[in-house]
């Protein structure tokens, strides 16, 4: 969801915890129960902004949208059935990416059928 999908570019960047809300102007403690999913995403459009400055996201491209997919996602309740497959999660950004008429690709598009079909 989208505590993970932050903490794992804040980790890839070698971005502490800390430094991350210090650069976000965050509580440490608060950003942390959101990347553990226990707090929902922050939605205010600047606040988004400024989280995707500091793990390297650019405005517009494909992350940003999916980055801004999961916090509305967030603060949304999913059924528990569904919360629960991590595959099917992971492939909502490209689901909506899909309705939205953005062409996915091949691989992206095989996985999507995979997943609807519920094949390993």
């Amino acid at each position: 969801m989208f505590g993970e999908f932050v903490k794992e570019r804040r980790i890839a960047r070698d971005i502490t915890l800390r430094k991350f809300c210090q650069a976000i102007e965050w509580d440490a403690s608060n950003w942390s129960k959101i990347e553990r999913g226990l707090l929902s995403p922050p939605q205010d459009e600047e606040k988004l902004g400024r989280i995707a400055e500091v793990i390297g996201i650019e405005r517009g491209s494909e992350e940003w949208q999916a980055m801004t997919d999961l916090a509305r996602l967030g603060a949304q309740m999913l059924p528990d059935d569904i919360a629960a497959d991590r595959r099917i999660v992971n492939a909502l950004p490209l689901f909506f990416r899909t309705v939205r008429s953005d062409k996915p690709t091949a691989e992206e598009l095989d996985r999507l059928i995979a997943l609807i079909k519920k094949e390993d």
